[in-house]
């Protein structure tokens, strides 16, 4: 339905279990060898964070939050804490005609690459470099001539005139981000023997690609 742009609670996220997922159909021949499918070319996140719940206290935050996002309904904030940051990574080069750029995360290894697109950036502390000089980032609004703006609902970065007036200049980053998620479940089960019996709720989220 919509995007929340609120957050859980760092204790929470931070005890999360999952990361990326591929979805990949491998189907055994007669031979022995193998034939693979690729169903997803972009990975998917997906995280259980009832690892994070320690206490009766944590698990009542988490139901307040889980009625005012409707279950599955509506997405909401998760920092990942096995990834969240970019340092110092190009994302284009001014050409006197392009004015906006997606903010992305590239891994590589060997002569592979693999480009995330970052929809969630933080509302503070990125650093955006243009030609190695620094340059004031502003957040969620227009950019004056010599600014560039980040908006952090969609995650594209915007030039001023002065620097989208420029040619062959590296754009850099640096900063934090979220991940667009949902819970993946419509039904909350709860018990109060969980923390006394030393038991886990489970409590999935999965990333949301498209908002």
């Amino acid at each position: 339905m919509a995007f929340h742009d609120v957050q859980i609670s760092a204790d929470v996220e931070q005890g999360a279990v999952g990361g990326p997922q591929f979805k990949t159909n491998v189907v055994a021949l007669i031979s022995g060898h193998e034939k693979r499918n690729v169903e997803w070319s972009r990975a998917r996140g997906a995280w259980n964070i009832g690892y994070g719940i320690g206490d009766a206290s944590a698990f009542t935050e988490i139901l307040t939050f889980f009625y005012a996002r409707q279950g599955r309904a509506n997405s909401f904030r998760f920092k990942d804490w096995a990834d969240f940051e970019i340092t110092a990574q190009s994302i284009g080069t001014t050409d006197t005609t392009t004015a906006t750029f997606q903010i992305y995360k590239r891994y590589t290894s060997g002569s592979v690459s693999y480009d995330r697109n970052i929809l969630k950036p933080l509302a503070s502390g990125w650093v955006v470099t243009v030609n190695a000089v620094s340059q004031t980032v502003v957040y969620d609004t227009t950019p004056a001539a010599g600014e560039v703006a980040i908006n952090t609902l969609t995650g594209i970065l915007t030039l001023g005139s002065t620097h989208q007036a420029t040619t062959g200049q590296d754009i850099a980053i640096t900063g934090e981000f979220d991940v667009p998620v949902r819970f993946d479940t419509d039904d909350l089960q709860q018990s109060i023997l969980y923390y006394d019996a030393g038991q886990t709720p489970d409590i999935p989220i999965v990333e949301v690609r498209d908002e």
